[in-house]
């Protein structure tokens, strides 16, 4: 792309934002309802966008209780009201529950205090609740001003100038009950918190030989119990939309005695607070303690985790979602006319859309009604594509038929790491292992990558060799970087050795390039003319055919944690700007995202060159920020961006140059970017796309019965990825062409279109890509693609 393109691009963004001006508007920001992880980092950007496009924004203290009050509940806000939250929990402006707005009375009051102040723009975060709440409110604005008017309380000329009244919702809810988006704002911190438990209940558990049952948040939603399950590989799991058919404790205690049979030394038993039977009465953690004591006789504990569950800072995703949906709704509110209906912002695949608000919250409450009536098949489809996908995953991985249930495939299907280790390689592991074996497959590790796989490190792995990796980090099958170029003889000889009949990869970059060399090497070899899976997995996120890698969330997170610490640092001793420097290879996204959820000034990154004039300039930038209330400054850097402007480099430069204003530390995180426990993302993602990736090896082999049958077609070697909202298995031979070789990194990246969001929120002027149309979605559009329910 040449210069004149980038000016092109860049006019267009303006011209993007140029229309939205908010200059004369003035948008009120609340939360309500239950308070979630993430919604202190919608309020930042719901503020600095609106400052940012000009508008006037208003802080709403206490939910609807602060709008009916008014007074000192309503006050403006500016760009440092929102410094230093995106890493704190709750809601910094206050939640509460407001029996004054149910009534007309309420509502006339609060529309009063917001005419007074010229708000003619809401945006609301909070559960189902609280935007139906709003969309009433919404609904009645003309008439409640009419009526203000006649009671001499406001003018006619303000009836005409705030004459309408236009409402965006963001949904903030741990349970992820909302219905119209895959991920609430909250549900993945919540996961994290249900996670930490887990796993540190999993160590004791396993000493003592016990069995616990965990109850987990979600009076009417499953959501947290399912994925919590699904991530730590528990042996039964109680949901309020899937209740145990009858005789569900004999099962039960079947499952738990034959786990116990496998030398599995403990049994982890999920249940949702609003868990219920078949005929809607409560199934409670203390019930199914009795039941186990009295059946099995096993020490078991019961563990409530509560409002923990609510609490601590929010996780890397939870921060972007929310900063991603803030800026979207600041750009619905200034694009919405008086005839544009409620809306709300939500995630799709991982693209932010805007969908109609009375027909999300109608769709959530069709989930309730058909649980009351006992649909509990239907509950779970309304519930969406992401929940459906992750209770029949789970109900394959938890329960193993008899062996002689199993119908033979009579294939050999090999599993292989390749690559750097990332978080959530087990996990996939575990998954593909299973699925292989319910489809009837005999499933083959391979140790070592290819090194180990043209040296014959090849095993038979069976159902219970893989218990208890979900929660596993780095890779048990161990893992090289080693490609198989050099050793195609030695690798087809093994394939024949072991009559293998298909591979999947799971890997990074390297497994890439190791499939389009596979896929290059079938005239030779007829071996490699098998169907063969690239599970995307490195935290440096840089394969091409996917939009999201695996291991690439457990990555963030431990960049932005650190971020965290070190601002902290900073903000203690002041007046101090710390470089941080990210892995990733070529590819920014680390240090991109991690900018973005750190609260980062500044991230530097190969994808767009930079040179000294601006870094004089980022240097100004924060010069001028050490004149405010909030002295100190983040600044991220690739560690491959630049090779003259290098981590020593920046800090020599800004050290200098920052002289007597501020001074400067650096610090390179390194491989604890690799390690550590899989995050509940990392570990749900890795279980489902590995479990889909065997569903499609199963698929191509029954195409194909009988050993003789060469697969030559590009496209049985394929990469299986999220790209935008659907998932798709891509040819490596077809992704070739979009990857640059040279730098590893694919030559279109999604997230660069995040770039100047990172920079709008540090204050920077940038050029933003407004949604590509204002109009609203219909809530469950059925393509023929498949839909990418992370």
């Amino acid at each position: 792309m040449d210069d004149d393109d980038v000016a092109n691009r860049k006019v267009s963004f303006r011209k993007c934002l140029e229309h939205l001006s908010g200059a004369g508007k003035a948008i009120g920001v609340l939360t309500s309802g239950g308070d979630a992880q993430g919604m202190n980092a919608a309020v930042r950007a719901v503020v600095r966008m609106g400052i940012y496009v000009g508008a006037k924004v208003y802080f709403i203290y206490e939910g609807y209780q602060g709008m009916v009050d008014g007074g000192r509940n309503i006050v403006e806000a500016n760009w440092e009201s929102v410094s230093s939250i995106l890493q704190v929990g709750g809601t910094i402006i206050g939640s509460a529950r407001c029996k004054a707005f149910r009534t007309r009375e309420g509502r006339l009051k609060a529309a009063q205090n917001l005419v007074q102040r010229g708000i003619t723009n809401l945006c609301v975060i909070g559960g189902d609740g609280s935007l139906t709440g709003a969309n009433i409110f919404r609904k009645e604005w003309s008439g409640l001003l009419e009526e203000l008017a006649q009671n001499g309380e406001i003018d006619k000329e303000q009836v005409q100038k705030h004459a309408y009244l236009n409402v965006v919702g963001m949904v903030g809810s741990i349970d992820n009950d909302f219905c119209g988006t895959d991920m609430t704002i909250g549900t993945d911190s919540a996961l994290h918190r249900i996670i930490e438990v887990v796993d540190a209940i999993m160590t004791t558990a396993q000493s003592h030989q016990r069995t616990f049952v965990l109850e987990v948040m979600g009076r009417h939603c499953g959501y947290l119990a399912l994925v919590s399950a699904l991530a730590c590989g528990a042996d039964w799991v109680f949901l309020p939309e899937s209740p145990p058919e009858e005789g569900w404790q004999e099962d039960m205690c079947i499952k738990l005695s034959e786990n116990r049979a496998r030398k599995k030394r403990l049994n982890i038993i999920i249940v949702a607070e609003g868990a219920i039977d078949t005929q809607n009465k409560p199934i409670t953690s203390e019930q199914i303690k009795e039941l186990v004591v009295k059946q099995l006789g096993y020490d078991t504990r019961v563990t409530i985790l509560g409002h923990v569950q609510r609490g601590g800072t929010p996780s890397a995703f939870d921060r972007i979602l929310a900063s991603r949906m803030g800026v979207e709704a600041v750009v619905a509110l200034l694009q919405a006319t008086p005839e544009t209906p409620a809306c709300v912002v939500s995630l799709s695949g991982n693209q932010a859309v805007r969908l109609p608000l009375v027909e999300c919250v109608q769709m959530t409450q069709d989930v309730q009604k058909a649980m009351d009536e006992r649909r509990f098949k239907d509950a779970v489809q309304l519930r969406g594509r992401s929940f459906e996908t992750n209770l029949n995953t789970y109900k394959r991985l938890a329960i193993k038929l008899p062996d002689d249930q199993i119908v033979k495939s009579n294939c050999n299907v090999a599993v292989i790491n390749v690559g750097a280790p990332a978080a959530g390689m087990n996990a996939a592991v575990r998954s593909a292992v299973r699925v292989g074996i319910a489809d009837g497959h005999k499933m083959l590790a391979i140790y070592d990558g290819f090194e180990g796989f043209a040296k014959g490190q090849i095993k038979e792995i069976g159902w219970g060799d893989v218990g208890g990796w979900t929660g596993q980090g780095g890779s048990i099958l161990g893992t090289k970087r080693t490609l198989p170029g050099k050793s195609l003889e030695d690798i087809a000889a093994q394939m024949r050795t072991h009559s293998i009949n298909a591979l999947l990869i799971i890997g990074g970059f390297e497994a890439f390039e190791s499939a389009v060399l596979l896929a290059y090497s079938r005239d030779h070899h007829p071996e490699f003319r098998i169907p063969i899976c690239v599970l995307p997995t490195t935290i440096s996120n840089n394969v091409p055919g996917t939009d999201v890698s695996l291991g690439s969330d457990t990555g963030l997170n431990a960049v932005v944690e650190t971020c965290d610490r070190i601002k902290q640092s900073a903000s203690g001793t002041k007046r101090r700007v710390f470089i941080i420097e990210t892995m990733g290879g070529y590819c920014g996204y680390l240090a991109n995202m991690g900018g973005l959820a750190a609260g980062a000034d500044a991230a530097y990154i190969f994808e767009e060159p930079f040179d000294i004039r601006d870094l004089q300039s980022n240097v100004e930038h924060l010069t001028e920020k050490m004149k405010t209330t909030i002295q100190r400054g983040l600044v991220l850097r690739n560690e491959s961006c630049s090779e003259n402007y290098t981590t020593d480099f920046i800090y020599q430069l800004y050290s200098e140059e920052g002289k007597g204003v501020f001074d400067c530390r650096k610090n390179v995180l390194g491989h604890m970017q690799q390690g550590g426990a899989p995050s509940p993302f990392d570990r749900n993602f890795g279980t489902k796309i590995s479990a889909r990736a065997m569903q499609w090896i199963s698929t191509k082999l029954k195409e194909a019965p009988g050993k003789g049958r060469r697969f030559t077609s590009e496209d049985s070697i394929c990469v299986l990825g999220i790209s935008k909202r659907n998932l798709l298995f891509q040819p490596v031979t077809q992704l070739r062409k979009d990857t640059d070789f040279e730098h590893r990194i694919p030559k279109e990246q999604w997230w660069l279109k995040l770039r100047p969001l990172m920079k709008i929120l540090a204050k920077y002027k940038a050029s933003y890509e407004v949604s590509d149309s204002n109009q609203l979605e219909p809530v469950h559009p059925r393509g023929h693609e498949e839909p990418a329910a992370i």
